[in-house]
């Protein structure tokens, strides 16, 4: 090294590990398909319950009774699977589908005739 150079790194701070590339097979998107009866009024509270119970653990409605979440990785969808599991109303079907990010955004949206485009990737905040 000649005199004056000086090594010229970028610092690593210990605080802020690096922000990992996210892969579109590793994302996941998890969705919530439900068939909930409601001929009663204790039917009709179950599934005002369920639903709402989904959309405070920001699940987004995609059409009636389909609603979907994004997460980074099937890891992460774990927790989120086990409390709708234990969350389930006391009739009705449920059905937990995950498909990758990659899957996600093959598919093709219609409203009418007309096509329309999918839905984003919601923005994630890391936390550290």
């Amino acid at each position: 090294m000649r005199k004056g150079s000086r090594n010229k790194r970028t610092p690593v701070s210990r605080h802020s590990p690096p922000r990992p590339v996210l892969s579109e097979y590793q994302a996941v998107w998890l969705f919530a398909l439900f068939d909930l009866p409601v001929l009663t009024s204790a039917e009709r509270r179950d599934y005002a319950r369920f639903r709402k119970m989904l959309l405070d653990e920001g699940f987004d409605m995609l059409q009636y009774s389909v609603y979907a979440r994004y997460y980074r990785s099937e890891e992460s969808s774990e927790a989120e699977r086990n409390f709708i599991k234990k969350n389930l109303p006391p009739d009705g079907q449920v059905r937990l589908l995950m498909v990758t990010d990659r899957q996600f955004g093959k598919q093709e949206i219609f409203w009418g005739k007309e096509k329309t485009p999918l839905e984003k990737q919601p923005e994630q905040l890391l936390l550290f």
